[in-house]
């Protein structure tokens, strides 16, 4: 997946329960490290939360994604206005790589690669245990990642759950049983 001529927006399944999708950030990598992990600008287009980088240092996550476009997005029946989770840093090797463990939907890892004036991000989310949480969780990270790279090129992303719905019907249709 590293060849960057035919990198695709999509995520692919590396294994029945593993996620990986990858996006080319402007770099320097610091830049991609601090949208990670600091809150201020995770939460432009991911979520809040105050995260102490030590290993196995917990933190809540508060995702908010009616609030990462303007105007801002109406979620999906059944669907929060807000969402929180209990996380725990599994990995750390600052700016390179980050694991974090999450309550009930596996483990996210960020590998950063730098590539010249550019940052592979390679997000791989292991432990999606069912196919209904496997097409939410794929397209909330093709949303989240694309709303990244549109943020750091200074434009507006479209309505966040607009987008999750377009996605998680191209994920069904993607990942047939």
């Amino acid at each position: 997946m590293n060849d960057l001529t035919t990198l695709s927006p999509y995520g692919v399944l590396s294994a029945s329960e593993t996620l990986t999708i990858q996006r080319l950030l402007p770099g320097p990598v610091e830049l991609v490290w601090a949208a990670l992990t600091e809150n201020d600008l995770r939460r432009q287009w991911l979520a809040a939360g105050e995260m102490e980088l030590k290993l196995g240092a917990p933190f809540e996550f508060v995702w908010r994604n009616n609030e990462l476009s303007d105007p801002p997005a109406r979620q999906p029946e059944g669907f929060k206005e807000e969402y929180r989770m209990e996380s725990r840093i599994t990995e750390l090797d600052a700016p390179r790589r980050l694991s974090i463990g999450w309550d009930d939907t596996g483990e996210v890892t960020f590998a950063l690669e730098p590539q010249g004036k550019k940052v592979l991000l390679t997000v791989t989310h292991r432990g999606l245990s069912d196919r209904g949480t496997l097409l939410a969780i794929a397209a909330g990270w093709h949303m989240h990642l694309d709303i990244l790279v549109i943020r750091s090129r200074g434009l507006e992303p479209e309505p966040f759950w607009e987008g999750w719905t377009r996605l998680r019907q191209d994920y069904d249709r993607r990942f047939m049983a």
